[in-house]
């Protein structure tokens, strides 16, 4: 009877060393990736942001330049030398608008005065100080003050030539930057949101990107250490075997030829376990393909059963298949060395419509086996079913089928079953 059990190690387990590099290196990629996007966003938001200030700041002064400007070209002189501000008095446009304005004239003695206000209380308390800077420079002056209420205001102060070419008056105006500011900070708490926002996205893009990238090499790892998993598992108790034959050859040196020839049994045995183990490793991982050719199914069971030396009736039919020759080879073999190992004498095997049937007449089936196919179980022996996991990788490699169920009369009828295909056809 075939008896298996689950083993101990999981493949989780299994799985849980060398891809965990892998993991780490996958983290460290979107570590990197984030810190990245964040510098560049960090980059362009500041970039952004001084570009959004500098050009409130220019529209700003642009405004209160047009008012200083147009008010200065309205101040006249009359003949005694005195300010005549009649026009600035009836410029609605400049004078009367929003903008806070006044005009401060020299008198004979040298002192400000100012002949002119209008919304003073948006201007700084004493302008004195801006009117004598404008008159010495004899050019625009350009101040963040505040007004008499505490509140920032933006002030311009502009000179105005008497005939003695000398600034005779200074015309200042001003403007509140708190709503650009105000708008300003609401483009730079948009930008930081917004950059945050994008930088999640990036990482769990980054994140994403990087699983995709890495999950071929994970794959191929995780199939590199279950291949070294069972095989190391399933060339243990051959290995034991195997010194055990070379331990009584030692002993007795009458039974060294029946040592050597049970030896080299052995090993052609843990060679094409090796060989399947390495070919669904690869397979599965993609490095390797399926070397499919059209060959005589009846055949390759013959070979196979001449070289098992095991008791064996067969019966055949010609019967072609597309298949690579040495993983089905190896399926036919394991099929046979199961029901030899398991099911004793009595062998049966029947190649007929692109199947292979190997009947045994041993115990059957454990009741309370759920799958003999399953990768990973372990016999009662030591034995850990690698052999029929093998069986039927191959048969779903070649889009065929494997199935092992109880025999009338008692033992088990396994069954590989493979397309059929017509002599002489190429195989694809």
């Amino acid at each position: 009877m075939i008896r298996l059990r689950r083993s101990a190690r999981t493949p989780a387990s299994r799985r849980s060393g060398t891809p965990q590099r892998l993991r780490h290196t996958r983290w460290l990629l979107t570590a990197l990736f984030t810190a990245l996007t964040a510098a560049c966003l960090i980059v362009l938001g500041a970039v952004a942001a001084r570009i959004d200030a500098n050009s409130r700041d220019t529209a700003l002064d642009g405004r209160i330049d047009r008012v200083v400007t147009g008010l200065a070209r309205e101040v006249y002189w009359a003949e005694d030398g005195s300010a005549d501000l009649e026009a600035v008095r009836s410029d609605e446009d400049l004078s009367d608008g929003s903008r806070p304005v006044t005009v401060l004239v020299r008198d004979a003695s040298g002192l400000w005065r100012e002949a002119f206000t209008h919304k003073r209380n948006e201007l700084p308390a004493d302008m004195t100080p801006l009117a004598r800077e404008v008159a010495a420079n004899g050019d625009t002056a350009w101040h963040d003050r505040t007004d008499r209420a505490g509140a920032a205001v933006r002030v311009a102060g502009e000179p105005v030539w008497n005939d003695k070419g000398e600034v005779g008056a200074v015309v200042v105006a001003g403007a509140d930057p708190g709503p650009g500011g105000r708008d300003h900070r609401k483009l730079v708490l948009a930008l930081e949101l917004g950059g945050a926002t994008l930088v999640a996205l990036a990482a769990l893009a980054g994140h994403l990107l990087s699983g995709v990238s890495m999950r071929p090499a994970l794959r191929m790892l995780d199939e590199q250490e279950r291949f070294l998993s069972e095989a190391s598992h399933e060339l243990r108790t051959p290995l034991a075997t195997l010194r055990l034959y070379l331990d009584a050859a030692l002993r007795d040196p009458a039974d060294t030829r029946r040592a050597v020839t049970d030896a080299r049994a052995l090993t052609d045995r843990m060679g094409r376990l090796v060989t399947g183990l390495l070919a669904r490793t690869r397979t599965e991982s993609g490095l390797g393909e399926l070397d499919l050719q059209s060959l005589h199914l009846d055949q390759l069971v013959e070979g196979v059963v001449a070289e098992s030396g095991a008791e064996v009736t067969l019966r055949t039919e010609p019967t072609v298949v597309a298949a690579d020759p040495d993983l089905l080879a190896l399926a036919v073999r394991n099929l046979i060395d199961n029901a030899i190992v398991h099911g004793g004498n009595g062998i049966e095997v029947t190649v007929a419509d692109g199947a292979v049937t190997v009947r045994d007449h041993g115990p059957g089936l454990d009741p309370n086996l759920a799958d003999p196919f399953a990768r990973g179980e372990t016999g009662a022996g030591g034995r850990h079913g690698i052999g029929l996991s093998l069986v039927q990788w191959v048969a779903r490699a070649h889009n065929g089928s494997a199935t092992i169920e109880p025999a009338e009369g008692g033992g088990v009828v396994a069954t590989l079953g493979l397309p059929l295909t017509t002599p002489g056809s190429r195989a694809r």
